[in-house]
């Protein structure tokens, strides 16, 4: 667990290495210098992985702190408008 109290687990870290793999995927297709629409689309996929990467920290974090909040009596509007920040800052 991080100091944030998240957890990584192995299906998020299996998640990034499939991306990875897409990653040295569109460059061999780059070095076999194939069409421009068939990389476009596999970068598009690699973004859209990344993206639902991106989401399911924020979410499991934000999902943590609300709990956290709520426990002892405070509001979690901070902790909602930080997870907001982040998800923005994403793209």
């Amino acid at each position: 667990m991080n100091r944030d109290g998240i957890e990584y687990n192995d299906q998020l870290k299996n998640r990034l290495r499939r991306i990875e793999g897409q990653v040295r995927g569109v460059l061999g297709m780059m070095d076999q210098e194939k069409a421009c629409k068939d990389v476009v689309n596999q970068l598009s996929a690699i973004r859209a992985a990344v993206d639902r990467v991106i989401m399911y920290v924020v979410g499991e974090n934000m999902e943590r702190c609300i709990r956290d909040e709520l426990s002892t009596g405070q509001s979690a509007d901070k902790m909602l408008q930080e997870a907001i920040d982040l998800l923005m800052k994403s793209r």
